[in-house]
């Protein structure tokens, strides 16, 4: 019965995604209830698998396969329940169920509301998809999927509202919402089309994508590929292009703070519980690949894997960090820490490779670490929209005091926040620790004094954010919306649950914070040494066992105290310190602009391909352009209408969506059927 458990773990959202028109054909109460209910079946669903962890590991892994397509050749589907599909899995489904309860306060009179429910299980059930999925093929089917539905929310007010434009304020540019989800969208797809070159070179060799058959078929295939000089390097660097692109990592990391431009929640989604971290998951899937490769099969180019992946990592974690400092809009600036503390994650997986002593210890600190961040981001962001709802602002100096309107949201991002800096004993401080262990096991100390000096930009850029919120003095934004008498308060009740529900998840977890990685620590050396046999050392002592997390506390004050001064107690001026000095100013500055690095992506990449385009010639009109472009759209687009008035749905928003969405599928049927022959 479990197997079927899993099952519907991946199928009830995206029967939510088809149902939700039918339900809206009701009642509006039917449609947004019906909705958030097929997600909590998929969370449900996904608990049922937890026992596996405690009390049948020695049944894992599990694979249910059904045969897709027989001719020419075969292709399968199925599911593959393993301890980290089992852990990624609850994360996905359960923190995406608060999210969608707080949704049904926060979305609460959206004139296009359908759309929203439609969009959010598809992206609950992609990324369902993704992480059960046995083989790559799937992988990657869900993969694609989670990046429509992102560009989709993301744009989602996609008539490009002045009230909905990100960025500023002026003189700095602003962002709207269809700009920033085709930014997600291009710069994610260039990621995935060089993975997608990665799986099929993998294809080659292997000939299967099943991940099991992967694993188990590796002392073959790998010394095959290893024949040829500098193939190995190439596939893994066209591996880890998806996930450094999905999860926003250096150098593909600009698209995620502009991700910002979609509602609060689909922000919470986006960066805590689903797309950013489908990255850190295909590259823990794969970690056993090249483990292998270069610990058994000698082959000394996949270490390349690792060395990439830590690396790209470390600066991430560094650089977005540094933006976080300065940030003045509050989504973004937790969006800078997301991208953070991703960095983490790909750090502890990368370091993995470098010794075998690290395996076991680095596999279960980059998940262990997704799992906390999951929760206390999710937390932070469902507070944050709660909070720019009440201020009516996006920028965090238009708030301040904002402690006594809000004295809920106050204690809930309060725990979040700290978990964010690794204040003990919140799960934030334990997975951090078990991170920056690992990395001082590797003995690679350059990854570890970059990781820790970005302990101490996260610690300032969090209380910074929480003193310019709920402390110092009151804007003038806010006291105008005092003297308009404006409601100054917390949100529906739904978001204050869900916000609530996520804080004590937090101060249990970090109760039980040592067993949680004691745990992971077990459950992944029985699943990667006893039943993969990769080969492991173990460690005779542990003397940074008391140094790391005493380093790491001392960080936390090192970025904590000086930011209290500034922007809680109210002793020192930050704008006045900035003004006095030339050399922060520089600093300051560079920050801001994100280090010129989007500025250079769209100098180079955005403006150079227009120059470009201005240069070829035009092409003389063909008939058949007529058909394509004006008669194929307007039978599309009515038929489109028809089906919609029958659904009683938003045609403004939804027609060409629909269409959209035919044309591809015809595409998608044509091009199979002119596989098959």
């Amino acid at each position: 019965m479990d197997i079927q458990f899993a099952w519907l773990c991946l199928i009830f959202p995206l029967v939510g995604v088809g149902l939700t028109p039918v339900l809206a054909r009701i009642h509006p109460t039917l449609r947004d209830y019906g909705a958030v209910f097929f997600s909590g079946l998929a969370a449900f669903s996904a608990v049922t698998l937890l026992p596996y962890l405690f009390d049948q590991p020695s049944k894992l892994p599990i694979e249910s396969v059904y045969v897709w397509l027989d001719a020419p050749i075969k292709v399968s589907f199925g599911i593959l329940i393993d301890p980290l599909s089992i852990i990624i899995a609850n994360v996905v489904a359960v923190i995406s169920f608060f999210i969608m309860i707080y949704c049904l306060g926060y979305m609460k009179g959206d004139s296009s509301v359908m759309r929203f429910w439609m969009l959010m299980n598809a992206f609950i059930g992609s990324m369902l998809l993704l992480v059960l999925a046995n083989n790559l093929l799937f992988i990657f089917i869900g993969w694609k999927l989670v990046g429509v539905c992102s560009y989709g929310l993301i744009g989602y007010y996609y008539r490009d509202e002045q009230k909905y434009w990100i960025g500023g304020p002026p003189p700095t540019k602003y962002a709207k919402p269809t700009d920033c989800g085709l930014k997600a969208l291009i710069v994610t797809g260039v990621g995935d089309m060089l993975m997608l070159g990665g799986i099929l070179i993998m294809f080659y060799y292997a000939r299967t994508l099943n991940i099991l058959e992967l694993y188990q078929t590796s002392a073959v295939w790998i010394p095959e590929m290893a024949k040829s000089p500098g193939l190995i390097v190439l596939v893994s660097v066209l591996l880890l292009a998806g996930p450094i692109g999905k999860s926003a990592q250096f150098p593909l990391h600009e698209w995620l703070p502009e991700a910002m431009a979609g509602p609060g929640p689909v922000s919470a989604l986006i960066h805590a519980a689903t797309m950013v971290k489908s990255g850190v998951y295909l590259v823990a899937r794969l970690i056993p690949i090249f483990y292998y490769g270069y610990w058994v099969a000698g082959c000394s180019e996949a270490l390349t894997f690792f060395t990439l992946t830590a690396w790209v990592g470390v600066i991430t974690a560094f650089l977005a960090a540094s933006q976080g400092l300065v940030s003045l809009e509050l989504k973004k600036a937790l969006a800078y820490s997301t991208v953070s503390q991703i960095g983490y994650m790909m750090l502890a997986l990368g370091v993995t490779g470098f010794s075998q002593g690290i395996l076991v210890s680095g596999y279960a600190a980059g998940v262990f670490h997704l799992v906390s961040h999951a929760m206390f981001k999710a937390c932070l962001f469902l507070c944050a929209g709660t909070v720019i709802h009440t201020a009516h602002s996006i920028y965090m100096h238009e708030m301040g005091s904002l402690k006594k309107y809000m004295p809920y949201t106050w204690f809930f991002m309060t725990i979040a926040g700290l978990s964010l800096m690794g204040v003990p004993p919140l799960p934030g401080f334990w997975s951090k620790d078990a991170v920056l262990a690992s990395c001082l096991a590797s003995q690679n100390y350059s990854l570890f004094i970059a990781a820790v000096a970005a302990v101490v930009f996260t610690s300032f850029y969090t209380t910074r954010m929480m003193g310019m919120i709920f402390y110092g003095k009151t804007s003038e934004n806010v006291k105008h919306l005092e003297e308009k008498r404006a409601h100054l308060g917390e949100g529906y009740r739904t978001q204050t649950f869900a916000c609530g529900v996520l804080a004590i998840a937090l101060l249990v977890v970090g109760v039980l914070g040592l067993k949680f990685e004691h745990f992971f620590h077990g459950v992944f050396e029985y699943n990667l040494v006893e039943q993969l046999h990769l080969p492991v050392q173990h460690a005779e002592g542990n003397a940074s066992h008391l140094f790391v997390p005493i380093l790491s506390v001392v960080c936390v004050l090192l970025g904590a105290v000086p930011a209290y001064f500034l922007y809680i107690a109210g002793k020192w001026n930050p704008d006045t310190i900035l003004q006095r000095s030339s050399f922060l100013q520089v600093f300051h500055k560079f920050f801001w602009e994100r280090w010129y690095i989007d500025a250079f992506y769209n100098w180079f990449f955005v403006r150079g391909a227009v120059n470009l385009s201005n240069l070829v010639p035009p092409v003389a009109e063909d008939p058949w352009d007529k058909v394509v472009h004006k008669w194929m759209p307007s039978f599309i687009t009515k038929g489109g209408y028809a089906l919609l008035r029958f659904m009683r749905a938003d045609t403004r928003d939804l027609t060409y969506n629909v269409g959209y969405i035919l044309v591809l599928f015809i595409f998608f049927i044509i091009v199979t059927v002119w596989g098959l022959k």
